[in-house]
């Protein structure tokens, strides 16, 4: 564990200290230099190597003052992880001697063996060669740990006929394409000083922590991040007495460490409480660019898991880890702006500043309609299938929260009313040339929706917490990209600007209005009425994961040179054969807990209860209550006997089945009820055996333990 006194070592001397930032570069690299590099952050100017070399020599003397020895490409192939191979920094001299370096070439481009890692059929396993780029927009950093010091490159991965085999290069591209068509729509309204267009996010994080000592005596936890069986003990999360409650002192220190790890990498960590249910806990970042957030989340993903294992604790970052308490997600809030300051989703004070928010929101608006279904298929995965609809999280119908005041404004946009009332209870009026003065906060927050519009940014609740959010950020960059194509389109056209702004945004909201919900997206009457409305309700991640091969969102994504065909068919294969083993790894681990754990346990259990019965009814005592117990063990675990074996039966049919879809239908519709039927059994039997005799750690000692 590491000691921190931050009153010795402040935060503002430790904030980036091992981060290889802007501010570093201004100050070590010559100024020429150092503006190249920004102008090639912000696509003016292509990458050299002749500004790679400069870059190199003083990033390697940077990263050695620290006491790096080595530095690696930091990539994130399709695994949703990341991955790192570490070459030294040193060279020898051909005497005995070495000496450090590091070049411009090594700087921007590696190879590391690419066969092993995911490619849903864009290369075959034999062809081993694959690439990192350097990625100018996100900067490095050093990992350090007790085997040394890194220096980490963040990289796109590439195959050698150029595919995307990873999650960066797609998103890079979907910035790209949004920030074409936005400035396109930005100067059809007449903003002619902004010159780029940014996403930004920033992801809070849900994750549990659970004592280490019980986590190794659980081998679901240990293999799929979550627990197969168990119940919940009588008290649960129902008096809500965790949520934003004192945080527990060990919790506090691992929190103090985490936070330490985090502001020395410059991730701005800025948020911390106790969640809903017992141990459950978010981080939450202050907003960043979009390429910048995706790496930052992986590595507070990282950092969490590390940092726990010192303090004795495993962290749980599964959708759903416990049965019967909330789990967890991992919000994305996502906002556009310009380079000059200009937040696109910050309501002004003038018409012309409201006009350019309410088109950007309408755009929104459209591209959740129409692409609810891409937009839900960017987090479909078995983790998340626990949560999406199951009263604790967003339901699987996209929809969106604008509140009642902004939606009023829409409607009467839409419907030609010349009023409405604004939140502080005045009129705002809506003419043909102007468009209204807007309140500052127009809505409140809505927790049930899963795309909520929360003042200046919109908030993607229905990220899962294990899930990288590069996939989710890069289809909902392209479906917006998509709509205001669309609009720059009819707006260059225009003789009237303000008159065409307004055609603009009451066709499009005209339209898609019915993804607006204000409600309660837990219930069930909304569930009826999304149907009535037509907007989909898609529970399955198999069923989510179809609209990838379909004809439109194939031609969206290569009409915005974002993925080919081919790299859109790959993630589809990729995502359903990831569904599909992580399930099979589930079902063995139900199998092999089961069989070897459980039905022993409950066996010898019973068979003590039916020998106390015996010694009872010899002595002329009451022997009811332990023949009643014995016999419902015995039959509770022939139930578990003959479960498995269907269970077994299942998966078996499921591994053999062939086609990638329909293997992941059967594991998705068989093998988990088979789980579930397991389940039952087991979770009975944990009632009825001594917890001295129960093989694993219950719930009490995993939620209520630290």
């Amino acid at each position: 564990m590491t000691e921190i006194d931050f009153s010795k070592t402040p935060v503002t001397e430790i904030y980036g200290s091992n981060c290889f930032s802007n501010a570093v570069m201004r100050e070590r690299l010559p100024k020429n230099i150092y503006q190249e590099i920004i102008a090639i952050q912000t696509g003016e100017k292509e990458l050299t190597l002749e500004i790679a070399e400069f870059v190199a020599v003083s990033m390697r003397d940077w990263a050695l003052e620290k006491g790096a020895t080595h530095y690696t490409h930091w990539f994130q192939p399709m695994t949703g992880l990341t991955a790192e191979k570490h070459d030294s920094f040193i060279s020898p001299l051909g005497d005995g001697r070495v000496i450090m370096e590091f070049s411009g070439k090594e700087l921007i481009k590696g190879e590391p063996d690419a066969s092993s890692f995911p490619s849903g059929g864009l290369r075959a396993t034999f062809e081993a060669r694959g690439y990192t780029a350097w990625d100018v927009t996100s900067p490095a950093f050093l990992k350090q740990d007790k085997t040394g010091t890194t220096l980490c490159i963040p990289t796109a991965f590439i195959s050698y006929y150029g595919h995307a085999l990873d999650m960066k290069v797609p998103l890079l591209r979907s910035i790209d394409a949004l920030n074409r068509e936005a400035v396109r729509v930005l100067r059809a309204i007449g903003n002619t000083s902004s010159k780029r267009v940014m996403t930004t996010v920033g992801p809070e994080q849900e994750y549990f922590l659970v004592d280490k000592a019980f986590f190794d005596k659980r081998s679901d936890l240990l293999l799929t991040g979550r627990t197969v069986f168990g119940n919940v003990p009588p008290k649960g999360q129902e008096l809500e007495d965790q949520y934003f409650g004192a945080i527990k002192e060990r919790v506090a220190a691992f929190m103090r460490e985490l936070n330490y790890e985090l502001w020395k990498v410059g991730i701005p960590a800025k948020t911390q409480h106790n969640e809903v249910a017992p141990n459950q806990f978010e981080l939450a970042p202050i907003f960043g660019s979009t390429s910048m957030a995706v790496d930052a989340n992986q590595l507070v993903m990282e950092t969490i898991h590390s940092v726990a294992l010192r303090h004795g604790m495993r962290a749980l970052l599964h959708e759903k880890p416990f049965a019967g308490v909330n789990g967890s997600g991992k919000h994305n809030n996502w906002s556009i702006a310009t380079d000059d300051g200009i937040n696109l989703f910050d309501p002004g004070e003038n018409p012309e500043s409201n006009a350019r928010f309410l088109l950007f929101t309408t755009a929104v608006v459209e591209a959740v309609d129409r692409y609810a279904l891409l937009i839900r298929s960017s987090v479909a995965t078995s983790g998340n299938e626990h949560r999406l609809g199951a009263n604790e999280a967003p339901p699987a119908i996209v929809s969106i929260f604008f509140g009642g005041p902004l939606t009023e404004i829409f409607d009467n946009i839409v419907d030609g009313k010349s009023s409405a009332k604004s939140a502080a209870g005045g009129k705002i009026q809506l003419g043909v040339t102007s468009l209204p003065s807007l309140p500052k906060d127009l809505a409140d927050r809505n927790r049930t929706s899963p795309f909520a519009f929360t003042g200046n940014k919109f908030e993607f609740r229905m990220v899962g917490s294990s899930q990288s959010i590069a996939a989710p950020n890069t289809y909902l960059n392209v479906a917006v990209a998509q709509v205001l194509r669309e609009f720059a389109d009819k707006l260059e056209k225009a003789e009237n600007k303000n008159e065409a702004i307004q055609a603009v945004i009451k066709e499009s909201y005209g339209k898609h209005r019915r993804v607006v919900f204000n409600g309660n997206g837990y219930s069930e009457e909304w569930v009826k009425e999304a149907d009535r409305r037509g907007l989909p309700n898609i529970k399955s991640t198999p069923d989510a994961l179809s609209v990838l091969v379909g004809a439109d969102t194939i031609k969206l994504f290569e009409d915005h040179k974002v993925l080919s065909k081919d790299e859109t068919e790959s993630r589809y294969h990729i995502y359903l054969e990831n569904y599909s083993k992580q399930l099979n790894i589930e079902a063995s681990v139900v199998i092999d807990m089961a069989r070897r754990s459980i039905f022993p346990a409950a066996s010898a259990y019973g068979a003590k209860m039916a020998r106390d019965a015996s010694a009872l009814a010899a002595i002329s005592a009451d022997s009811k209550p332990q023949e009643m117990r014995s016999k419902k063990i015995a039959e509770l675990a022939a139930g578990l006997c003959t479960e498995t074996a269907k269970l077994k039966t299942a998966l078996g049919d499921a591994q053999n089945t062939e086609d990638v879809f329909a293997k992941a239908k059967a594991y998705n519709e068989k093998v988990k009820a088979g789980m579930d039927a397991v389940r039952e059994k087991v979770d009975a039997l944990e009632h009825l055996v001594s917890k001295d005799d129960w093989p694993f750690p219950g719930y009490e000692d995993l939620l209520f333990r630290l």
